[in-house]
């Protein structure tokens, strides 16, 4: 039995996770509504009764995803500086989604659709690492400087581009490792790395990265 028509989950959840997994497989635009509902064991009436619409069912999907989105921002607590802040939001999101094929597969595609809806998304995300990394600024140890207007403008894209960068190219990176792009010993070793790059800058010389 599929996690989809689970006799404990309640029809309204149901129907929530079968259009995650049909959206995720097939697009927003080619899942029906009616494959929703056999998807999930429900009558279509009962989809048109908890949702009204396929939008409306979107909507409760992304808001699924953004919910363990935040939950995932909320547990995170300030390192002791700003650069282990930026690797600390790559790490702990990537050991999220990494052990959640079905909405990293959901968000990919939600994302590249590219419609108003996929914007609206990303804004819910952005808005999200915004918030989070400003009640986390002040423990990292951030400082006001010359560049901190251009900085806080641009941070909260820095994250995303952590946490959705390897999501969003999965299907090509998985042809250049050895290892699933988000196998427990790559998540490790990428994270390790974020880390290193975020510390010293990527290009700087090693002898000058101490001054």
């Amino acid at each position: 039995m599929s996690e989809t028509t689970s006799p404990d989950l309640t029809a309204r959840a149901r129907l929530r996770m079968a259009a995650l997994r049909l959206f995720a497989e097939r697009g927003f635009e080619a899942a029906s509504t009616r494959a929703i509902a056999a998807e999930a064991g429900v009558s279509h009436a009962l989809l048109r009764h908890h949702f009204g619409s396929k939008e409306g069912l979107r909507r409760a999907v992304d808001e699924d995803v953004l919910d363990t989105f935040d939950r995932i921002l909320a547990d995170l607590d300030a390192p002791a500086d700003g650069d282990g802040l930026m690797a600390a939001f790559g790490t702990v999101t990537a050991r999220l989604f990494g052990a959640d094929e079905l909405r990293r597969d959901y968000l990919r595609r939600a994302l590249l659709e590219g419609s108003a809806a996929s914007g609206e998304l990303f804004r819910r995300l952005l808005d999200g690492a915004r918030v989070r990394l400003d009640q986390l600024r002040p423990g990292a140890g951030a400082e006001p400087g010359p560049e901190a207007e251009s900085d806080r403008l641009w941070a909260p894209y820095q994250v995303l581009f952590l946490i959705l960068g390897p999501m969003l190219l999965e299907p090509v990176m998985r042809h250049t490792l050895d290892q699933p792009v988000f196998a427990p010993e790559v998540l490790h070793d990428r994270s390790a790395a974020n880390q290193r790059l975020l510390a010293r800058g990527l290009l700087a010389p090693r002898s000058g990265r101490d001054r």
